[in-house]
């Protein structure tokens, strides 16, 4: 699906266990998806699934881990994502040891093995891993905001994917998206500054489209994560039902 001037790719959050979910989120024109291994009902074993499930070629199919697992993210990574997204980083000492299990050396220490086949294709095998796959931190608090300059500076990391609703709650706000103005709005102004400086790419969760576009155009993103499947269930469910209430 072509995007408008200014438009970013998005990417569905995934959080039931469907590889249903992935294909239609797809069909429906969704450039990727983040299948969600924090938040959601989604096992390891069921994500690797998933993946098995996306074609190769797509770049936009993440995987957000619960935690800094070189197992975990060492199979997701195999299985065939394309990037991983580390929840809850708030020092470049964290972000190190993620790079580390996302990246070949010599920029980190992946093990080769992957168990599906003819997954990165060039001369040679590492190179070509480590420029297919992202390493992905996500700054989800005041404390990362301001270590960001020296999380961004780590070798090997290839964006900062913000995730506002828990950034708010870390400067005393309601824990939602899709913020105009305030400290969560500074924090994303500064963020895509420092990414900008350090030549990595932003990401940004947004709950609401017209928003979404703005802050594509506005910072320079270079994806968004735009919905969660679950939320759509609800959300879609409420109206049907007052719809009928209606009747």
């Amino acid at each position: 699906m072509s995007r408008a001037e200014g438009l970013a790719p998005v990417l569905l959050h995934v959080a039931l266990p469907s590889m249903a979910v992935v294909e239609s989120a797809l069909n429906a024109g969704y450039d990727g998806v983040m299948i969600d291994l924090q938040h959601g009902e989604i096992g390891l074993e069921q994500a690797c699934n998933m993946l098995r499930a996306i074609p190769r070629g797509n770049q936009w199919v993440y995987a957000r881990v619960a935690s800094i697992d070189s197992g975990v993210i060492g199979r997701l990574l195999d299985s065939g994502a394309r990037g991983i997204v580390a929840p809850s980083v708030e020092t470049a000492a964290q972000a190190r040891a993620f790079v580390h299990a996302v990246k070949y050396p010599p920029l980190g220490g992946r093990s080769l093995g992957p168990t599906r086949p003819n997954l990165y294709q060039g001369a040679d095998y590492c190179q070509a891993g480590n420029d297919a796959v992202a390493a992905i931190v996500q700054i989800e608090s005041a404390a990362a905001v301001q270590a960001a300059e020296q999380i961004a500076a780590v070798p090997g990391l290839d964006s900062l994917y913000i995730g506002p609703s828990d950034m708010a709650v870390t400067y005393g706000l309601p824990g939602r998206a899709d913020w105009e103005d305030g400290q969560v709005a500074q924090a994303v102004e500064e963020l895509a500054g420092i990414t900008s400086k350090h030549g990595i790419g932003l990401g940004l969760y947004c709950s609401d489209p017209a928003f979404a576009a703005s802050a594509m155009r506005t910072h320079g993103l270079a994806y968004a994560g735009l919905g969660i499947d679950l939320l759509y269930v609800g959300k879609q469910a409420r109206v049907s039902l007052a719809a009928l209430e209606e009747k």
